[in-house]
């Protein structure tokens, strides 16, 4: 594994995730990686503090086992992990933490001995009267101590001799820097030389005191000593659950760093699914300092990648690899996660250094062959090789690799190739199970973009790229000359293809945005349709309602035989036929090219207009519609802005803002809302800069929350906060 990390240049990545555990371990985590993917997350939502350093404890727990004794210090290992463990269970976790905690039953024994211990790893004066005498007496020594030796500085015999009047620590013992001949004035031990030539001496006169001291030490150590058995004979007796508790830590240690990594350098993490496929959104890889983030979507067995020389070809290829190694091991990294998807593989591997050795006696091409040969025989395999043609004859090696590559499609391998034989990527092409990708270039910039473009084979842009490294001029054109007028057609006929595909991929996205609004404008005027003919209907049925209505009154008025009622009651239904309520007919207000318009509930622009129809442009797409289905949807902004009359606006400043909001815990949705709610507060109350704390977690909130202040008119800037503020888990805005 060691070589993979230092082929993918993953080395420093390494090592700053191991500076987040709190003793060494395996990348590797036994067990379903659903479950702790799972739990990950769960952790992420907490806010927890690291665990200590622990040491490795197996030797420990050997000598546990044979019924020795261990060491305070050892100990004191022991009683942090069940201290750490406590802590944890007084966490409010969900669903599979909290299930897991509930499990782990601390023996009470256990517990207490925890408590005998003090921040430094000592114990406690309180838990034995013995050892709080021997300190107190200890203090008193160490005060005499002290007290001779003012004496001793203040004399007036030995004032010539003092370097300095400080007291200083040599190996544990207080000492005074002398000058030579202090013999005449001081007795005492030398016990060490300054780099200035003097002299650390240890005066006679505190001897008897030191050798008190040292007595004391032996009646404490005595005392730790009988406290040592006690504690590992019930250690002891509580060995299956030690065994327990110290694997259980290294597996929360394991979580743990992960997660804290992650909120530190604002990583995501991608759960490796069932399929063979990797889609990455956004992906950096974390040896690049300031990346340009690839997005690449990987779903046949053969990756080709093709292109300009220092075109990013090498890095997208280990960028590949790495996100599969980091999914595989539930590392976390810089991706859209949201977007990704990546594919479980039992193993990694990559070709990419020269396997030429002298002293094996191979050769590049043979050390290539090697390589190749071991991969008939292996399974779930994803690798990378880079500059596949490397060590032989371009065409022979096109021709091999094309039926190499062809036989090892059958296996469930997984390859990503960087090559610039343009035969080979031709001849691979044509099959199915290969896909194509070209690293691109900017002709007018004249050098690489570090993009890419699928489905097409890329231009190695040689002669370009030794002009822009310094190769004179006359020089390239004298290589154009001897590399011939075919062979240059032909990468000019590339170079066409490649600009077309990339014009055609313009098109195709502007079209597809353009078909999208159609759809929009279609489903909004199937809803206008719809309303209108309901209100018609409405209306209609209440016409025929009241029209049969009169009929009604009219018919009775002719059965009556009293003149006077029956000409009452035709009054009665003439007055109902006029309270029939008609639709009003208005004269339509005259159009002219230019007003804006509505066509229903759509707002658009008039273009054009002839004695029935009319050209309408309603968000960049254009319409005829009946001129009598036009409605006049206002006047200009010109008109509005010149005719509007002064208006005063009052608004009630809020009453409880706040220069600061916590966003911990909540939704995209609620987050937004909540966010857009406080800047038009703080915006109200005249604060030019506010703090917004979203946490790190997933990433999806803090991705939410950049998204959201990159779009608002009033955000002037925005940063991560201070650590002490909250660091990337924090922004900094400007209003």
């Amino acid at each position: 594994m060691q070589d993979l990390i230092s082929t993918l240049d993953l080395g420093e990545f390494i090592a700053k995730f191991n500076t987040f555990l709190a003793r060494p371990k395996p990348l590797f985590i036994q067990g379903d990686t659903n479950q702790h993917y799972e739990k990950i997350l769960e952790l992420s939502q907490v806010n927890l503090k690291a665990p200590q350093s622990v040491h490795n404890l197996d030797d420990a727990l050997m000598r546990l086992s044979k019924f020795g004794t261990l060491h305070i210090s050892e100990l004191y290992e022991f009683s942090k992990i069940i201290a750490y463990f406590n802590y944890l269970k007084t966490q409010n976790f969900d669903l599979k933490m909290r299930a897991y905690l509930d499990k782990i039953i601390i023996p009470e024994q256990i517990l207490e001995l925890g408590e005998h211990f003090s921040a430094k790893g000592e114990l406690k004066a309180s838990v034995d009267e013995r050892i709080c005498a021997i300190n107190e007496a200890f203090a008193r020594k160490k005060a005499q101590i002290n007290e001779l030796l003012r004496q001793v500085i203040s004399s007036k015999s030995l004032a010539p001799y003092l370097v300095d009047t400080q007291i200083h620590y040599i190996n544990e013992s207080e000492a005074l820097l002398v000058r030579g001949g202090f013999m005449h004035a001081l007795k005492g031990q030398i016990i060490a030389r300054s780099a200035s030539g003097f002299f650390y001496v240890v005066p006679n006169s505190i001897e008897a005191l030191k050798n008190e001291l040292s007595a004391l030490m032996d009646k404490k150590e005595e005392l730790i000593f009988e406290y040592c058995k006690k504690m590992s004979k019930i250690f002891n007796q509580n060995l299956a659950f030690l065994k327990f508790i110290n694997k259980a830590f290294d597996y929360i240690d394991a979580l743990l760093a992960r997660v804290l990594m992650a909120k530190s350098m604002d990583l995501s993490f991608v759960l490796a699914d069932g399929s063979k496929d990797i889609i990455l959104s956004e992906f950096a890889h974390p040896a690049l300092s300031e990346p340009k983030r690839v997005s690449v979507e990987f779903g046949t067995k053969i990756l080709i990648i093709t292109g300009v020389n220092a075109g990013g070809k090498s890095m997208l290829l280990k960028s590949i690899l790495t996100a599969a190694f980091c999914a595989k091991y539930l590392l976390p990294m810089a991706i859209n996660a949201q977007k990704s998807k990546i594919g479980s593989f039992k193993q990694i591997d990559a070709i990419i250094e020269d396997p030429q050795s002298v002293k094996d006696d191979i050769s590049t091409f043979a050390g290539r062959m090697q390589a190749f040969s071991a991969l008939f025989g292996k399974k779930g395999l994803i690798i990378g090789i880079d500059e596949i043609e490397l060590g032989t004859d371009s065409d022979e090696a096109a021709t091999l690799y094309s039926v190499i590559i062809s036989k090892l499609l059958a296996n469930d391998i997984k390859m990503i190739i960087t090559t610039h034989h343009k035969t080979l990527a031709l001849l691979l092409s044509k099959n199915e199970n290969v896909g194509l990708l070209a690293a691109l270039y900017d002709e007018k910039a004249q050098r690489p973009k570090y993009e890419f473009l699928a489905g097409i084979i890329g231009k190695s842009y040689a002669f370009e790229t030794a002009l822009r490294y310094g190769i004179a001029a006359n020089i390239i054109a004298q290589a154009k000359q001897v590399y011939g007028e075919n062979k240059q057609n032909l990468n000019d006929a590339i170079t066409k293809a490649i600009n077309l595909e990339l014009e055609l991929k313009q098109k195709i996205a502007k079209n597809d945005a353009k078909s999208i609004k159609l759809d929009e404008l279609i489903l909004s005027l199937k809803d206008e349709k719809e309303r209108q003919n309901e209100a018609f209907q409405g209306l209609l049925n209440k016409l025929e309602r009241e029209y049969y209505f009169a009929i009604n009154e009219a018919k009775k008025a002719v059965k009556l035989q009293d003149v006077k009622d029956a000409q009452r009651a035709i009054n009665k239904a003439n007055d109902l036929i006029k309270a029939i309520n008609k639709p009003q007919t208005q004269a339509p207000q005259p159009l002219n090219p230019g007003d804006s318009v509505k066509y229903g509930k759509i707002k658009a622009k008039l273009l054009t207009l002839n004695k029935n129809e009319a050209t309408i442009d309603a968000n960049g797409i254009k319409m005829r519609v009946p001129l009598n289905a036009l409605t006049k949807g206002g006047i200009s902004a010109d008109t509005l802005i010149k005719n509007a009359p002064k208006t005063q606006i009052s608004v009630q400043k809020p009453q409880n803002a706040s220069v600061m909001l916590d966003l911990h815990g909540l939704r995209a949705d609620e987050a937004i809302e909540k966010l857009d709610r406080f800047i038009s507060n703080a915006l109200i109350m005249g604060f030019d800069e506010v703090l917004i704390k979203h946490g790190i977690g997933t990433g999806r909130l803090a991705y939410v929350v950049k998204e959201f202040l990159k779009s608002h008119p009033s955000v002037k800037s925005f940063s991560d906060a201070s650590p002490n503020e909250g660091g990337f888990g924090a922004k900094i805005v400007k209003l």
